[in-house]
């Protein structure tokens, strides 16, 4: 089920792999819808995440409910499990393949925590959400400036790339490791 009242947006899913993925976009388009595209990508991060946890920890069942609320000058994400015990940010070490998840929600967030919820629990995250005075991203304008009439205004650039008979082949995109 999904809700979209003006500033909040609801969300219940299993936490399956291929469900992640279509909450991430899911949130991404409720971002855009709301002009916080600057808040894309650590939001869609956070919540895969918290998401990620729910399907690998989550007992009895992997029901949740992820909720994202615009409000006055934050983003807040959360997101609710049947699961009563409550996360703990690990210590991973540098060869760990796992671990990092909360710690990494805490350092891309502006604040996060989690509440006991009956059944189960909350854990949740915020965003600054951009200024009013400020623009946003798709709004700004590059400022100009007159040149000085002794000074050309256009100058030409070479691009190293371009040399004749070198081919560099374009790097792959970056892919998640979550579906979707």
């Amino acid at each position: 089920m999904i809700s979209h009242p003006s500033r909040h947006c609801t969300v219940e899913l299993q936490a399956l792999p291929s469900r992640i993925g279509q909450v991430r976009r899911i949130v991404s388009a409720q971002l855009r819808y709301w002009h916080m595209d600057v808040l894309i990508d650590r939001a869609s991060l956070g919540v895969t995440e918290l998401l990620s946890n729910v399907h690998r920890h989550a007992q009895p069942d992997k029901t949740c409910t992820v909720e994202i609320e615009l409000l006055l000058d934050r983003l807040k994400v959360s997101v609710h499990d049947h699961d009563p015990r409550l996360p703990v940010v690990a210590d991973a070490g540098p060869l760990a393949t796992c671990g990092r998840g909360l710690a990494m929600v805490a350092a891309m967030s502006e604040s996060w925590g989690v509440l006991p919820d009956d059944p189960g629990k909350v854990v949740w995250f915020t965003l600054p959400a951009p200024s009013a005075a400020e623009p946003a991203a798709w709004d700004r304008r590059p400022h100009l400036t007159a040149a000085a009439p002794d000074r050309p205004r256009f100058t030409e650039v070479a691009l190293g790339d371009h040399v004749a008979g070198v081919h560099r082949p374009e790097p792959a995109p970056a892919r998640s490791a979550v579906p979707g």
